[in-house]
């Protein structure tokens, strides 16, 4: 039975999920003609637990409350019934009917995604994501055009309502996706305040993997005598695939893919990624650092498919790069690793990913990319897998060396038996004594004419430059950990090197060091190790982050807001040397306040 969103088989891979009882099929549900048609595109037999007990309700224009993981498939259980909805209702007019809130910019795509693959066969439906980090002018067109879902996070919701370029009168269907996870994140004032301004006659559905005193007054405020639904998934991992981690940065992945495939043995292997474009970017930039890979989507051919795969399992091809959709149905006994190089936002899709490796008894290895800010999804995969993933170290470039110097030697023990092996003796041979030179010396030449003139060892990367810094003078904070200091703190943990950020919410925004630490990660894609100490004053916030900024991050958190406040991030001006961070007012927005140094 398929129960995620857009995968194969579970059950076609032993010891994956536990048997479970026959349910209703999608066809007993009374789901329309089209959206079943779009179900079976996308791999779905029947529902899932959290779907076969939701979707009824939901049909029924009950409000929903639903405690399920991540990975039991609870999109689908929201998606389709709003899709029934805007079947039978046809809304007109460019405002939304359905808001989708998700705690962040990764699932609210995830689920975007999903709500179109349900919508294929309703022409006219349109799906927008908006969320942090993503230029203006993509979503200020797409909420223009009109589109009757939207999947947001918080912060920027909440910035398209301030601007009025979000308007929810019409709105008819509300969901908070992973709820429990947005008030961690410091989201519970945005979330409130974004329901405050929805119409009081909306059906409402909370998923939530916990219920939690705050998701409680949520429900109770804002829900109408709901439904609750408990699903705990029955997802597993066969215990012979060995399941590893390693956390590494974005930035730093294809740095690391390329030291695990120089040291880690491996027969064939697949890379997952989360879209189309990845595959066939990934592919591109390892076959140009000398490995064999190609990329597969659903983009691609059938035929083409057919003849990648075929090289793959001939062992002319050692390398996939590929997307979920793409994988379904492939079964290669050679795959001895899967690398998830994107991790994915369900516990099912991984559960299908590293099920492509360990088949016909065999042992298989599974790799898993985290970056810091998705050490909540991992815990998500071990919660409900049941299955702890082992902390692996990166290859060192060491190890690396070490391993091309080793490889280096068995490429010549291999070919000291080729045929060819006395006619090209002959011509060293000729060569020596033509041009009198040593032997080792027209080895040494072949070999770098082998490696078309690339570096042989792995270098170390350059440790970065520290600008020179101003020395600043003394100063000491009010309250919140700050200390006296000289010149620029630094992370107690990490050692980066930090400064000290003002913005706009303080004590009298009722903003908490969770929600501050919350938003800013979210909307800047910033790790809660960035940030330092904060002191929350009456009227402004002191945070300490990185003193380097990259341009696009401070591009987001220009209009980031907490608690419907735009933060005006901008570097603290108690020092000397400080200018603000950014060109000036915004032209949608309120002027920057003053900017004084805040009293001692």
């Amino acid at each position: 039975m398929s129960t995620n969103e857009g995968e194969d088989n579970l059950g076609e891979h032993p010891g994956e999920t536990e048997p479970e009882t026959a349910g209703p099929s999608f066809a007993d549900l009374g789901i329309d003609d089209r959206i079943l048609s779009a179900i079976a595109d996308v791999g779905y037999e029947s529902p899932s637990p959290i779907q076969a007990a939701t979707i009824p309700p939901l049909l029924e224009g009950t409000d929903v409350v639903g405690l399920a993981q991540t990975g039991t498939g609870k999109t689908a259980a929201f998606a389709i019934p709003i899709l029934m909805g805007l079947l039978q209702e046809q809304p007109t007019g460019k405002q939304p009917a359905a808001l989708v809130l998700a705690p962040t910019r990764e699932l609210a795509i995830q689920v975007a995604e999903a709500f179109g693959r349900y919508a294929t066969h309703m022409p006219g439906t349109h799906v927008l994501p908006i969320y942090g980090g993503q230029s203006y002018g993509v979503q200020l067109s797409g909420l223009r055009r009109g589109a009757q879902v939207v999947v947001g996070t918080p912060g920027r919701v909440i910035d398209h309502l301030e601007k009025g370029t979000l308007d929810l009168s019409k709105l008819r269907y509300l969901v908070l996706d992973e709820a429990d996870e947005m008030l961690k994140m410091g989201f519970q004032e945005d979330v409130e305040r974004i329901l405050a301004d929805t119409p009081a006659e909306k059906q409402v559905a909370l998923f939530s993997a916990t219920m939690p005193a705050a998701i409680r007054k949520i429900s109770k405020q804002y829900l109408r005598e709901p439904v609750e639904i408990t699903v705990k998934s029955k997802t597993s991992t066969a215990t012979n695939i060995a399941q590893r981690w390693v956390l590494v940065s974005h930035q730093r992945k294809l740095d690391a893919l390329t030291r695990i495939l120089e040291v880690e043995s491996f027969e064939a292997m697949i890379i997952f990624v989360r879209t189309k474009q990845a595959t066939e970017e990934l592919a591109e930039k390892l076959r140009a650092r000398g490995f064999s890979a190609a990329a597969i989507n659903g983009d691609i051919a059938q035929a083409q498919r057919e003849r990648t795969i075929g090289q793959l399992k001939a062992g002319t091809l050692d390398i996939l790069v590929a997307t979920d959709v793409a994988a379904r149905g492939l079964d290669v006994d050679r795959i001895s690793h899967v690398v998830n190089y994107d991790i994915p936002h369900d516990t099912e899709s991984y559960v299908h990913r590293i099920g492509r490796t360990g088949r016909a008894g065999r042992s298989g290895e599974a790799l898993l990319f985290v970056a810091p800010r998705e050490r909540h999804l991992l815990k998500s995969i071990e919660r409900a897998t049941r299955h702890p993933l082992t902390e692996m170290q990166l290859p060192s470039i060491d190890d690396v060396n070490a391993q091309r110097v080793a490889k280096f030697g068995d490429a010549i023990t291999e070919n000291l038996s080729s045929d060819n092996l006395a006619l090209f003796r002959k011509l060293i041979e000729d060569y020596e004594q033509e041009h009198n030179t040593p032997l080792a010396d027209i080895a040494a030449a072949l070999a770098v004419a082998a490696h078309d003139g690339e570096t042989f060892f792995l270098e170390p990367e350059p440790e970065p430059v520290e600008r020179p810094r101003r020395e600043r003078a003394p100063r000491r904070f009010e309250e919140g950990g700050f200390e006296e200091r000289r010149g620029p703190s630094r992370h107690r943990a990490t050692g980066a090197e930090l400064a000290t950020y003002r913005i706009s919410v303080g004590k009298r925004h009722r903003v908490v060091p969770g929600a501050i630490v919350g938003a800013i990660a979210n909307e800047g894609g910033l790790r809660r190790s960035d940030f330092g100490h904060i002191s929350i004053r009456p009227d402004h916030s002191l945070v300490e982050l990185p003193a380097q900024l990259p341009p696009e991050t401070l591009e987001a958190l220009r209009s980031t807001r907490i608690s419907g406040v735009l933060i005006q991030l901008q570097l603290d001006q108690g020092a000397p040397g400080h200018r603000s961070i950014g060109r000036g007012p915004r032209r949608d927005g309120p002027k920057r306040q003053d900017r004084r140094k805040p009293r001692s």
